[in-house]
């Protein structure tokens, strides 16, 4: 079987992340064979740093690389459409960063151009494929904790001074950012279930994106979530699952979870070690998506099991209306 080849588009901090996770995975498996930018520089130094092969100054000439079989997509949220449509229609297979894209209709246009050109298409939602989820979703399968009846889960820190999570024109703002993991949390327990009602409720900053939002859900049978997300202050980052028969807790990081607690046992689940240093926490746990990726394209599949595109369907359409809600607004929103 053959390694699979990454083309890793926009040399940024996750995109560096990323490689350094690809690394940790055995090289006869996983090869980076390409890396673009739009400054030819930039993407010379990372491909220097990464001792990656070939280099584009640009998306397109990536996209044309026919010893590619997947692009990595770490471009800010509001190109996800217009880079990943490039990909997609090269008929590269494609990884891109969460969120997929600034809102449902740009989630379908990706949905609907991977399913017209037949390539594989996964939101990078890592989170998923942490063994730790993976054992979350074990237990919960195994009813463990009975039935489930609330999922709570928190993600925020003070982040205002980084401009790509405060700028409207970025794609700024709390939920996009932050609450998709707690969202997506609480759809991976229910299994991509549609809630009955969404409540949310929170601020906006002097940017006019969520500085705050508090999101209460209600599913079918009297189940419901709570997640908070913020850009303005440190929370406690943790995601408890509430059952008949008792609780699992996943920890500070629950965006990255490396421990678990069941019914008051703790369990560590440690990441293997970067070769050099992070932008991220945890970052080497990319590794889990990458080789989630691997499996899907040996299997020729189209989409992951683990985070398929009706998650991100949902995923988006919840997002939205919780900003319908609070008062977030993105230029993409207005074009029909």
């Amino acid at each position: 079987i053959m390694a699979t080849r990454w083309g890793i588009c926009s040399a940024g901090k996750i995109s560096h992340d990323f490689s350094v996770a690809l690394r940790t995975l055995p090289h006869e498996d996983h090869q980076i064979v390409a890396v673009a930018a739009r400054n030819l520089h930039h993407a010379q130094e990372f491909a220097k740093k990464h001792n990656i092969p070939r280099v584009y100054g640009s998306y397109e000439e990536l996209a044309k690389d026919s010893e590619i079989d997947v692009v990595y997509v770490g471009t800010i949220h509001s190109h996800h459409l217009s880079t990943g449509k490039l990909f997609l229609t090269s008929h590269k297979n494609v990884l891109i960063e969460k969120p997929l894209a600034m809102n449902l209709r740009e989630v379908l246009e990706l949905t609907n151009t991977a399913k017209e050109n037949d390539v594989f298409l996964m939101e990078a939602i890592w989170t998923r494929f942490f063994p730790v989820s993976v054992e979350v979703g074990r237990l919960l399968g195994q009813g463990e904790v009975g039935e489930v009846q609330m999922v709570r889960a928190d993600l925020g820190a003070p982040l205002t001074h980084i401009p790509r999570l405060t700028h409207r024109e970025l794609g700024g703002g709390a939920l996009l950012d932050l609450g998709i993991y707690c969202l997506q949390f609480v759809f991976m327990v229910f299994n991509g279930e549609r809630p009955e009602s969404i409540q949310a409720m929170g601020y906006c900053i002097d940017t006019g994106v969520d500085g705050t939002v508090v999101l209460v859900l209600k599913f079918s049978g009297n189940r419901m979530a709570v997640c908070t997300c913020s850009i303005t202050m440190m929370l406690t980052n943790d995601a408890v699952i509430t059952g008949t028969k008792g609780t699992i807790k996943v920890p500070n990081h629950m965006w990255c979870p490396t421990s678990l607690e069941v019914n008051g046992e703790v369990t560590q689940y440690p990441l293997p070690e970067p070769s050099l240093p992070l932008n991220f926490i945890h970052s080497t746990g990319l590794r889990y998506e990458a080789e989630e990726v691997r499996q899907c394209l040996l299997k020729e599949l189209k989409e992951s099991s683990g985070m398929p595109w009706s998650h991100s369907h949902l995923l988006a359409e919840v997002m939205d209306e919780a900003r319908r809600q609070v008062g977030v607004t993105y230029n993409q929103d207005s074009i029909q």
